[in-house]
């Protein structure tokens, strides 16, 4: 490759300073652009209350806190739940002055600024919402296009949670600009320097065409579409290090948006955003401010976008590197500890985002929306159990909100529902009335079984165990599942669960589980298992079998008798 690049630098008489050090060979094309996601906000699943289940769109200030005081009389910070989430419909539909969103004027009329510090002074961490496209799922103001303003809008406020939707989304096109040319110049001074199309190196699909229609000698680089095609541009030299102006002379064509990224040196990204036309000529120019080295610099100009699965996971990483900056930013500017925003990916499972949710987030749905019946339930849990190799700590599959207490779920199946959830290492977000556990004296309704289920202390740390695996599925006949799920101290969560509409019987050999590669339980002569929602506790030399009533489960953990 060195022999090749030096040949074309001869052939231009382009001087090969940094033409090795600076090469741009190695950029790959990939959905997954960047390192692994890293903010340290949530290294295990995290936990909370969210109002769309049970409120929808009708929520306001008084619920908001209302729900926070109920939170803290129940104790649920002790448990976990840190976190609560206000969903879509808090934002105003208009930005103020200064194109910040703002909250409701009339629902929340004390600003969200407000309601954080009132949140946070009962113990709990606020969480928002916006959604990646041009509006929200109700029609409200969005953040595409205006990701940098309200991720430091939400940093500045104090917001530590933000779940990111999918509706109005506008995808990146895959479409990119046809290039005659490139130039550059100091801010406000003339261009300095212009290289036309044929200095540049062609690789993959680009390829340079003529067009007569166009001015000069109608000749232009094409092929640049759908990662395809790359043009670099080597030994662009300036005078001085800074910002330049940076002018594309393009071919105009097609009535569609087109795309491209020029990345500077290797490590230094620029997008470039090009309206469609309807004009009839058919030359343009697109400008942009880039950052040139003094001496010898090289361009790569290409479009990373072959699908709608690039396009969203670049748009969803975008918006959680800004996060992480703005939260950075405003500990600087007040002088205090960071205070990372935990970032949920809202994307509903249509572009894989488990394959890329790592290094865009900290949480990722995989799932259509949940609803509260059973069929929604079970459905959802199929998709996300398989996708168990995806989860790790601080980055977890997430199938929905929690809709334990809502709809007309019975007890077995409220308890289901949080199992599967706890085994799957998914996040456990409640969006039920915490407020009807308070009893008209003041009291808490301890013998509620939704209470009970939603505060079981061993089925919480199966979800909040540091290692952070998420369950596989070992055995299962259609109708009853076994799910095992390592724990910390070489111990091990086994749920049995009955999908079915009648009771059955399930079982399953603690020999045989520790031969899966993935167990860590000590072979052993004995061991102590503890049914989690029974609350009991036996011995067991190998085999456990159990009768599991319809739309349940039954829950245990095992660790090694010595």
């Amino acid at each position: 490759m060195v022999s090749k690049v030096g040949n074309f630098l001869k052939k231009n008489k382009l001087c090969p300073v940094c033409a090795v050090k600076k090469m741009i060979n190695g950029v790959k094309v990939n959905s997954v652009p960047g390192e692994e996601f890293d903010n340290g906000a949530s290294p295990v699943p995290p936990m909370g209350w969210a109002s769309w289940n049970l409120f929808g769109r009708n929520i306001n200030e008084r619920i908001i806190l209302e729900t926070a005081d109920a939170m803290k009389a129940l104790h649920l910070s002790e448990l976990g739940y840190r976190y609560l989430n206000v969903d879509d419909c808090w934002m105003s539909s208009v930005r103020d002055e200064n194109g910040r969103l703002q909250g409701d004027l009339s629902t929340f009329p004390s600003g969200m600024k407000a309601l954080v510090k009132n949140v946070n002074e009962r113990g709990f961490k606020l969480g928002l919402y916006t959604s990646n496209g041009t509006f929200t799922c109700e029609d409200m103001p969005s953040s595409l296009y205006h990701e940098k303003t309200d991720a430091e809008t939400f940093a500045e406020w104090g917001v530590e949670y933000f779940k990111y939707d999918f509706c109005h989304n506008e995808p990146i096109p895959t479409a990119a600009p046809e290039i005659k040319s490139v130039s550059f110049a100091k801010p406000g001074e003339e261009d300095i320097l212009t290289r036309t199309c044929d200095t540049a190196e062609l690789r993959g699909n680009a390829v340079i065409l003529e067009d007569q229609r166009l001015s000069g000698d109608g000749r232009f680089i094409s092929g640049l579409d759908a990662a395809g095609g790359k043009a670099v541009f080597y030994g662009v030299k300036v005078p001085e290090s800074g910002e330049y102006t940076m002018t594309l002379s393009i071919r105009k064509f097609g009535n569609r948006k087109k795309y491209a990224e020029i990345i500077v040196n290797g490590d230094k990204t620029y997008p470039v955003d090009v309206p469609p036309t309807k004009s009839p000529s058919k030359d343009g120019r697109v400008q942009l401010t880039v950052y040139l080295e003094k001496g010898y610099n090289n361009l790569l100009i290409h479009n990373p976008v072959g699908s709608r699965m690039d396009s969203a996971a670049r748009q969803y990483r975008n918006m959680g590197l800004l996060l992480k900056k703005a939260a950075e930013k405003q500990a600087a500017k007040e002088g205090g500890e960071i205070k990372p925003i935990c970032y949920s990916i809202c994307e509903w499972g249509l572009n894989r985002p488990w394959i890329w949710g790592k290094n865009a987030g900290n949480l990722w749905r995989t799932t259509p929306d949940i609803k509260p019946v059973w069929a929604s339930i079970t459905a959802i849990y199929e998709r996300n159990v398989r996708l168990y190799k995806y989860a790790s700590p601080g980055h977890f599959n997430d199938p929905d909100m929690l809709e334990v207490g809502n709809g007309r779920l019975t007890d077995d199946e409220n308890r289901a529902h949080f199992t599967l959830w706890c085994m799957m290492a998914a996040p456990l977000i409640l969006g039920n009335d915490l407020r009807k556990f308070i009893l008209p004296d003041g009291k808490i309704d301890v013998m509620n079984e939704t209470l009970k289920t939603i505060t079981n202390r061993r089925a919480i740390a199966i979800d909040q165990d540091p290692l952070a695996v998420q369950c596989r599925r070992v055995k299962t006949n259609g109708l009853v599942d076994v799910l095992v799920k390592p724990l910390q101290n070489r111990e091990l969560a086994v749920c049995i669960f009955n999908k079915g509409p009648k009771a059955m019987n399930g079982e399953f050999s603690i020999k045989e589980l520790i031969k899966e590669d993935f167990v860590s339980l000590p072979d052993t002569p004995r061991y102590t298992v503890t049914d989690v929602w029974e609350n009991t506790t036996f011995v067991s030399q190998d085999r456990i079998s159990a009768c599991v009533d319809p739309h349940s489960v039954i829950l245990y953990t095992i660790k090694s008798t010595s």
